[in-house]
């Protein structure tokens, strides 16, 4: 049994295993070609399944300034994987190698914050977080979804723990398409009248009004190249599109946000809008004021599946402030207002977009370089903090110049200060 369970696991990360693609008809409203305006947002939680669950603890942990929870559906503790896909493979989804204790990825943690890497720690005490592995999910083993509930309680988190249902790996949700034991695509899986979606926001928001029978919202669908570092969603496996469902009263109201994190294989571009008709967050989104942001991977080299990095096959900075992917989804975070950093109402762009002509520049600068946000910020002339701020006010994937003023950089020709 644990050599088939290595030879699925491994057929599965190679992407020769066989996904079925029998999906249930779709009833979220047809979307909306748009972009991601800004919100009155008063909190701001990630949730995922699989990949994506790893990947909302990293965007936690290394954002718990931004994000205020999470829940998360079968996955292990923060950078379990150290960078490598046979850790990954072998002791991060079963146990077959030793795999970090979750004491020394809690030390990892705190030396990456007293870097800078990450947020600080003291933000994760507090924050609740529900946790989910079904008894027949063999694709995580409990030994990994149990190190992930101590790494978080060990950090002051308040843990909410649902390991008894008997689900396979997926998300489950009261109108999921498969049985309950499922391990299948789209993995989302209806296990009787369990509900844990209304469990996971329950716990993260308090209370939580019952489900809408109808969505009456809409489904916005935006270019993900403009929250990319480099403008091109593909180089780091994101997909060109991503999704948003925004009920009506958050056009005019304040409204929470929940960033929703698809598995490998449950990608738009593979099982469409799967997840988001039937993972049943956008029926609780209406009646509980929230926006739901759909970001979405997609295959590359070294990622067939189309899962979101969690081991380092696309950077080795993956769950770090500074890793593609998160920066990305951050980014769109933002936009819609989480953190209150999101995009200006204003599209317009400052008079001035190339350097002065003359060779000398006037007083009160003493450098002009023109370059997009990002190109700005991996050169190092500006914080990550300035970087969201300069790519809201001009556009991530726009040129426009810094003035060098004394040690600092800024975008203004008076040496104002960003």
């Amino acid at each position: 049994m644990r050599i088939r369970k290595i030879l699925l696991a491994v057929l599965a990360v190679t992407g020769l295993g066989a996904a079925s693609l029998s999906i249930a008809v779709a009833a979220v409203p047809p979307p909306t070609q748009g972009t991601l305006d800004r919100h009155n947002i008063t909190g701001t939680y990630v949730s995922g399944l699989s990949s994506g669950g790893f990947m909302a603890n990293q965007l936690h942990v290394a954002y718990s300034g931004l994000f205020q929870g999470a829940g998360i559906f079968s996955a292990g503790a923060y950078d379990c994987a150290q960078n490598s896909l046979s850790t990954a493979l072998n002791a991060c989804m079963d146990t077959l190698t030793p795999r970090q204790t979750p004491a020394q990825l809690e030390q990892l943690t705190r030396n990456r914050a007293a870097a800078g890497s990450v947020d600080p720690v003291q933000n994760l005490s507090g924050d609740p977080v529900w946790l989910f592995h079904g008894t027949g999910d063999n694709t995580i083993d409990p030994a990994v979804n149990n190190d992930l509930a101590t790494y978080y309680r060990d950090f002051g988190a308040k843990v909410a723990y649902n390991n008894t249902t008997p689900a396979g790996h997926a998300w489950v949700s009261p109108i999921g398409p498969n049985s309950c034991g499922s391990t299948s695509s789209p993995y989302v899986n209806k296990c009787g009248n369990a509900d844990p979606v209304r469990e996971m926001l329950a716990h993260l928001f308090g209370e939580v009004k019952p489900a809408a029978s109808t969505v009456t919202g809409k489904l916005v669908q935006f270019d993900q190249g403009g929250y990319t570092p480099g403008g091109n969603p593909g180089s780091i496996s994101m997909g060109r599109e991503g999704f948003a469902y925004v009920p009506r009263a958050c056009d005019t109201g304040p409204c929470r946000l929940m960033v929703a994190l698809h598995g490998c294989y449950q990608y738009f571009g593979l099982v469409q809008n799967a997840l988001m008709d039937k993972g049943y967050l956008n029926e609780y989104a209406d009646t509980n004021n929230m926006i739901v942001l759909y970001p979405q991977a997609t295959t590359m080299a070294g990622n067939p599946r189309g899962c979101w990095d969690w081991w380092g096959y696309q950077s080795a900075q993956y769950p770090l402030k500074s890793g593609p992917q998160m920066t990305a989804v951050v980014n769109m975070a933002r936009a819609l207002g989480g953190g209150g950093a999101g995009q200006p109402t204003s599209t317009s762009q400052p008079t001035s977009t190339t350097a002065p002509t003359s060779t000398t520049p006037p007083p009160g600068y003493t450098e002009v370089v023109t370059a997009a946000a990002y190109q700005h910020y991996v050169a190092r002339r500006i914080t990550y903090s300035q970087y969201v701020t300069l790519g809201g006010r001009h556009g991530y994937n726009t040129a426009f110049p810094l003035y060098k003023c004394g040690s600092g950089w800024t975008d203004r020709q008076d040496c104002t200060p960003i």
